[in-house]
This record gives C-alpha cells, sequence and structure tokens, in this order.
C-alpha cells in the first residue's frame, strides 16, 4: 500500500508538475510570464460572468423572471 502512495506522489510531484516548476524558474525573469496561469483563470472568470449577466439581461428583457414574493416560501 506503501507503493502505491508513493507511485501517486511521483506523479504529482515529478510529472504532472512539470510545468508549474517552470513558472517558478521564470519568476525572477519574466513576471508576466510566471503569472499566466492567474491571467488564464482571470480570464476563464471575467468570460464566464459577462456571459452570466448576458443571459440575465436577457431573461429580464423577455419578462421571464419570476418576480412574485411568493416564489420563495421564507418570504
Amino acid at each position: 500500500m506503501k507503493a502505491f502512495f508513493e507511485s501517486i506522489a511521483y506523479l504529482f510531484e515529478e510529472i504532472l508538475f512539470v510545468p508549474l516548476h517552470a513558472l517558478r524558474e521564470v519568476e525572477l525573469t519574466n513576471w508576466v510570464l510566471s503569472n499566466s496561469m492567474n491571467w488564464l483563470f482571470l480570464l476563464i472568470g471575467f468570460s464566464g460572468m459577462i456571459y452570466w449577466l448576458r443571459q440575465l439581461k436577457k431573461f429580464d428583457t423577455n419578462n421571464e423572471e419570476d418576480r412574485d414574493s411568493t416564489s420563495h416560501s421564507f418570504l
């Protein structure tokens, strides 16, 4: 069982984290490249937020939203 968990540790530490180790090595020379993962996640989050807001606007203009105060039992 110990060998199984050591193989999982080896997989993550030596194989799957190689791109992240490369980004860590480049940190002192190129700030933008070292933070590229952060920029990627920010772009994904902002695009999701823009999509969600556009969908909300679409439902609002079609009057499909239930604005009745009894839509929730706690109201």
